[in-house]
């Protein structure tokens, strides 16, 4: 019996992976049922091993009393009789009675071994469950047993794991005892047993992958930022590295591939794209985007986080890819809405100018027939107060080269303008606006652009003819020369038209003097 039962404990220990101390219990229980099933109690029984464990006893403990007053005899034992069991038996002490397990009956046995049989199959789905849920996003290898309804049923050692259909790559075939390399997705507790669930398209699946074959990732030296799947097909992996002098993409390719080869052999032939994280989301889409080569990103809208990458002709179906995988991985990886345009796609879409500007520069094809917009009107001026421009109006300065003509005294000079106005717009002008000089002396503005250093400017070859706006294809008429005078407040070119003095807003009338007096000249006075 003792070897029967120390090779039941190894089997339960071993085989099914049930601690000892909880067989040694398991094997208590079922005996103090047994007994109790007989008996009609189990107060009094006591169960005990030896020192190996490899021996159980069963003992009835009985009280001793008189001969006739023995009222249970379950739980009493008569003095006579106990002398037979110890010489030295008194009225009152307790006696244990060894109990020999075949006396039980056959019901008790067989319903105490039922109850144990459920024991031990709570105890072995306890403790498994224990140890495979920690091993949840752990690699696991196995081999494959059988195949139901697509759903296929891996041998790992101590339990059968499922590796159901939709967890499957479909580039993959199985055969019986091949042997199949997954991660632990899943650990279920049923009624009728414990179901591991496997995963062979899970991104865990291929960073365990990784982390097998590349030690910069396995010691933290590289890490993953984040990686996207389409099982079977194609796979982006974004990976960065903590020190300069490690190449994160060529640590995980290795040298001459051989590294990324092994992964890609054991996905049976997936497309792996390796690629460095940026935290410039302009470079990051650049690089989600391989293998195309992208010329330029233009972010459309930080806030919805929509891009879009220009790439030239015969790099387009590359960017996008087969029924578009490529960009809609790269959409992914980089969590932004990427639209991918050729240079001549996106010259026709309805953006802003200097958007369009910003990417025509950057592929030298900037139009040289397009004019330079000009910021003539102090209210055009970016950041200029409100404030400041109806006090200007007010006073009749609607024009930077109006204001720029004026000395600084008789701005200060005008009411509400303080010299920190002054200087203040005098800045947003100097950012904003460059000053040239023309043929005659006096300055005109042009705006700056970002696009281009250079500044159009066109300049009257001829003194007599009047100024042409940029962007006009329409040459003004000549204004004869003798037409023109000046503001007697501020000297600005006046007609004999005018009222009011586009530049100071004074008042102004003109009358004629008699020839002998001043020939071909005329007064302007003040109103």
């Amino acid at each position: 019996m003792a070897s029967d039962l120390s090779e039941a404990i190894r089997i339960f220990e071993q085989e099914k992976g049930i601690p000892r101390d909880l067989v040694l219990k398991t094997i208590e229980e079922f005996l103090i049922a047994a007994y109790k099933k007989k008996y009609g109690t189990a107060e009094n029984v006591i169960i005990r091993f030896n020192d190996e464990e490899t021996e159980v006893t069963v003992f009835s403990k009985k009280r001793i009393v008189e001969d006739d007053d023995v009222n249970d005899e379950v739980l009493e034992i008569a003095l006579n009789d106990a002398i037979v069991y110890n010489s030295e038996s008194e009225i009152g002490d307790e006696l244990l009675i060894e109990i020999n397990p075949k006396d039980f009956e056959r019901t008790a046995v067989q319903s105490a071994k039922q109850r144990a049989k459920q024991k031990i199959k709570e105890i072995q789905k306890d403790t498994l469950y224990s140890e495979f849920a920690e091993k949840i996003g752990e690699m696991i290898i196995g081999y494959y047993q059988r195949e139901k309804n697509g759903n296929i049923y891996v041998d790992l050692g101590k339990i059968e794991g499922i590796l159901p259909k939709r967890f499957q790559s479909p580039r993959e075939i199985y055969r019986p005892n091949d042997r199949i390399k997954a991660i632990i997705h899943e650990v279920e507790k049923q009624d009728s047993g414990l179901n591991i669930i496997l995963s062979r398209t899970h991104t865990d699946f291929v960073k365990k992958l990784f982390e097998l074959e590349v030690p910069e990732l396995y010691d933290k030296t590289v890490e993953i930022f984040k990686i996207v799947r389409e099982p079977g097909y194609r796979t982006k992996m974004a990976i960065y590295s903590h020190r300069e002098d490690v190449d994160p993409v060529g640590a995980c390719v290795g040298l001459k591939g051989v590294r990324i080869q092994s992964i890609v052999k054991e996905m049976e032939g997936e497309k792996i794209d390796v690629l460095k994280y940026d935290p410039d989301p302009r470079e990051f889409i650049k690089n989600a985007l391989s293998p195309a080569e992208v010329e330029s990103v233009i972010i459309l809208d930080e806030a919805k986080r929509q891009a879009l990458a220009v790439v030239t002709d015969n790099q387009l179906s590359l960017a996008i890819g087969k029924q578009g995988l490529n960009v809609r991985l790269a959409n992914r990886l980089v969590d932004w809405n990427i639209d991918v345009k050729t240079i001549e796609q996106f010259q026709e879409m309805d953006i802003s100018a200097e958007t369009k500007k910003a990417v025509s520069a950057l592929f030298g094809e900037e139009e040289s027939d397009e004019k330079t917009e000009e910021i003539t009107r102090i209210d055009e001026l970016p950041g200029i107060p409100e404030r400041l421009v109806e006090l200007l109006q007010q006073h009749g300065i609607e024009l930077i080269e109006a204001f720029l003509s004026i000395d600084t005294d008789k701005l200060a000079a005008l009411g509400g303008i303080t010299q920190q106005d002054i200087e203040s717009i005098k800045t947003i002008i100097d950012e904003n606006v460059e000053i040239v000089e023309d043929s005659d002396d006096q300055k005109t503005s042009e705006t700056k652009t970002e696009a281009s250093d250079t500044i159009s400017e066109e300049e009257d070859e001829d003194d007599d003819e009047g100024e042409e706006e940029e962007g006009d294809d329409e040459e003004e008429e000549d204004i004869d020369e003798d037409d023109f005078y000046e503001c007697p407040e501020c000297g600005s070119k006046i007609t004999a038209d005018m009222l009011l003095c586009p530049n100071c807003g004074v008042g102004l009338s003109f009358e004629e003097e008699d020839e002998d007096d001043n020939e071909g000249e005329d007064d302007k006075d003040k109103n």
